[in-house]
């Protein structure tokens, strides 16, 4: 192991756990349906919360863009936008949500890049980028490209289709370049939002001895995590992003990914 990656890893560690406090917080960009089989609207729901605990739910303000990319085509849905009150645990908290008309066959690749968010307790800020997909037709057509955000997790297996007891792969790209030694915070949606109610679907809630599921990136930006359970899964890229200040405090700028785990039928 090079030291040159050591070096890189031991900093990356360093920044991680600075903001690791602030963190469990996690973006969603969730659609009930990731895998189409006809044209159809469908409900996309922007909300900050912490999804694996059914916990506390966090104020976004209006983002700073919202589209999808579609064979290589960016399709701007900011206008689309709508503000809604989500209920969490204990507490409501501004959210957005849109719908999104999907027609053509292919990989519909959801980026929203929000308003950084204020962590009083931290005096810190966080910014989540984050990505998730939609399939029709079962047609693949570019899952599996960068879109060329400030940083993100490129996936190494399709998003859509993931199977339970399989491993998804993912690659941290910084400016597009791999990012070594960062820390991916691991999280499972326990109880899917509803879309009609804007509140959690029950009151389920998931945890895992030890705290926080973890994965460090390799010399490549890569890393792997084995899928125990059917559902939604997301991963954060914790600091990984090159902006590293906002209106003169820290920011943990992360890049996110949602996907979706099934059983084989």
């Amino acid at each position: 192991m090079s030291q040159k990656f050591l070096a890189s890893l031991s900093s990356a560690l360093l920044l991680a756990l600075s903001a690791s406090a602030a963190h469990a917080h996690f973006q969603l960009v969730y659609t009930p349906e990731v895998n189409l089989d006809k044209p159809k609207n469908i409900p996309v729901k922007l909300i900050f919360w912490h999804p694996m605990e059914n916990g506390h739910a966090m104020d976004m303000e209006q983002p700073e863009q919202f589209f999808y990319v579609f064979k290589g085509e960016k399709v701007d849905l900011s206008k689309a936008l709508k503000p809604i009150s989500f209920a969490g645990k204990d507490n409501r908290a501004k959210a957005f949500e849109a719908e999104v008309n999907i027609r053509r066959n292919g990989d519909y690749l959801f980026v929203l890049q929000p308003a950084p968010y204020y962590e009083k307790s931290e005096d810190t800020y966080i910014q989540q980028i984050t990505k998730s997909y939609v399939n029709k037709g079962g047609i693949p057509s570019g899952w599996e490209k960068p879109v060329g955000l400030p940083v993100e997790i490129v996936p190494l297996n399709k998003p859509t289709n993931v199977l339970v007891g399989s491993t998804f792969s993912g690659q941290v790209l910084m400016e597009g370049k791999p990012a070594a030694g960062v820390e991916i915070e691991i999280e499972y949606l326990a109880a899917p939002p509803d879309v009609k109610a804007n509140r959690p679907s029950s009151k389920k809630s998931a945890s895992a001895k030890g705290g926080a599921l973890v994965a460090i990136t390799d010399a490549n930006g890569v890393f792997t995590f084995g899928i125990p359970k059917e559902g939604f899964w997301g991963f954060a890229a914790l600091g990984a992003g090159p902006q590293k200040e906002y209106k003169g405090k820290a920011l943990s700028q992360d890049a996110v990914i949602w996907i979706r785990a099934d059983k084989m039928e």
